[in-house]
């Protein structure tokens, strides 16, 4: 083997050294603690590797102009906000709760509206029913967004429906998650169909580098809604999609997701539909200045509700203040249900103190994963978890829940599409759905009680025989789930 020339020695030792110092200036900035380590470890092991990995994922922010585009939205939003102040709101809301909502409003989020109805729906063919329902009494317009969209025969009937709308002349206007969807089954199949329905649908956060859209390759837009008419939304965890989502690994393995939406109806509706609109103009320049945000009919209930968008447009991360907000005003009892638990230091010390306080905490999981790295930078966290008080509940397999839920005490919940985990916060586009109502709690308990009957109670006793191999697994997994 010939030695390197001396000279060639000393160049790449210079630019060994320049690339840490360089590291330890930049990545530390306006980053979190972790995820600034976890660059830094990166970058000292691996310093060719860590800083091209760096400079493709390294900044979790949209591109400029697409950030231009979402300084204009949040104008928007807030000019439109003194509008969008619709019902009667509730007189017996915590002390707490008003201060959290004025917080979600300042940090981007809508209005909170009065006179809300909300209802769950839970069983998987039954709710794609139940939109392909609400779609055929559209008169004006559907506004369809989901991070997946699959014609399938799950989804043929909510295909259907939309192909009958258009026939009639009813907008159909659909959104998709590029990177979601462009290499999952039956993506063409879809395109076709939505083409021969005459439905304008486009794709987002494309990632096309030879039409100069290029942003970050792993920001998603993770949001599912559905807005019809301006009178009746949905929202929620679930896709359009079979609940195997098509994937032969999943098939093979039995694997079934279990989803659970909401359909709204009342002055909400229009702020589910402001988030449709800047979405709309954030991919297509063009904005429906024909769709009216300003008239709220009056729903089927009381409820207070609030949309709270997140995403890596905005300055903080609006889910996660939402959930810490909440987990400290609780005062009884939490219990969250996430697919993808990965909490950063200030949600684990959240967590922790409500139990501290004599709240009971219960987290729903799955037992089986279906993303490696998530679930065990996740499974990282149970033996904290246990150790503080929380009850942990296992969804036993084949069944993988993707639920994404928060009650608080009696009075307060959130559902939407937002994960607890880092992605969620810094990385994906979500949005979520602030419900003051007891009535609304009530049905999101029988749902919970549902998925305890469903699931296996995980003891620290059981966690502490875990082998050495899964436990060194789970830490490794940990260290990258900071990569933001």
């Amino acid at each position: 083997m010939i030695p390197w020339p001396w000279w060639v020695l000393a160049f790449l030792t210079v630019v060994d050294i320049a690339i840490r110092i360089t590291a330890i200036i930049i990545i530390p900035r306006n980053r979190r603690p972790t995820a600034a380590m976890a660059w830094l470890l990166a970058v000292f092991f691996i310093p060719f590797i860590g800083v091209l990995l760096f400079l493709v994922i390294g900044n979790p922010r949209l591109p400029r102009a697409r950030r231009r585009k979402q300084d204009q939205i949040n104008a928007y939003i807030n000019e439109t906000s003194d509008q969008l102040h619709f019902g009667t709101l509730r007189p017996d809301a915590p002390q707490w709760f008003p201060p959290i909502v004025e917080m979600n409003q300042k940090l981007g989020a809508l209005p909170i509206s009065g006179d809300n109805g909300a209802h769950l729906i839970s069983d998987y063919q039954e709710s794609l029913d139940a939109m392909a329902d609400a779609i055929r009494e559209a008169e004006d317009y559907v506004h369809v967004e989901f991070y997946i969209l699959q014609s399938d025969a799950s989804t043929d009937n909510f295909f259907r429906a939309l192909e009958e709308v258009s026939a009639r002349h009813v907008e159909v206007r659909v959104l998709l998650d590029h990177w979601a969807n462009r290499w999952k089954p039956r993506y063409r199949q879809t395109i076709k169909r939505l083409n021969a329905m005459g439905a304008d649908w486009h794709l987002m956060l494309p990632m096309q580098p030879l039409r100069g859209r290029m942003q970050r390759p792993d920001l998603r837009n993770h949001r599912k809604l559905l807005v019809v008419d301006g009178r009746v939304a949905f929202l929620g965890s679930q896709n359009i999609t079979d609940s195997t989502y098509n994937l032969p690994k999943n098939i093979k393995r039995g694997l079934h997701w279990v989803d659970l939406m909401v359909r709204v109806d009342g002055p909400v509706v229009l702020s589910v539909n402001a988030i449709f609109l800047s979405d709309w103009y954030s991919e297509t320049d063009e904005v429906l200045s024909e769709i009216d945000i300003t008239q709220a009919e009056t729903g089927s209930g009381d409820l207070d509700c609030q949309i709270v968008p997140s995403g890596p447009g905005f300055e903080v991360e609006n889910n996660l203040r939402l959930f810490l907000e909440l987990l400290y005003s609780a005062r009884e009892k939490i219990v969250i249900v996430s697919p993808y638990f990965v909490p950063d230091e200030a949600l684990l010390l959240a967590v922790s103190s409500a139990c501290d306080r004599g709240v009971h905490v219960e987290l729903f999981v799955s037992e089986e994963g279906d993303q490696a790295m998530v679930y065990h930078a996740q499974r990282s966290y149970y033996e904290a978890l246990l150790r503080a008080g929380v009850r942990i509940w296992m969804y036993q397999r084949p069944y993988i829940l993707h639920t994404k839920s928060l009650t608080i005490d009696d009075e307060v919940a959130v559902i939407g599409s937002s994960n607890m985990d880092m992605r969620s916060f810094g990385l994906n586009l979500e949005i979520s759905m602030l419900v003051l109502g007891e009535e609304f709690v009530a049905e999101m308990r029988e749902v919970e009680d549902k998925y305890r009957s469903l699931s296996r109670e995980l003891t620290l006793e059981e966690w502490l025989q875990q082998p050495l191999r899964s436990t060194v697994l789970d830490n490794l997994a940990r260290l990258t789930s900071a990569l933001q």
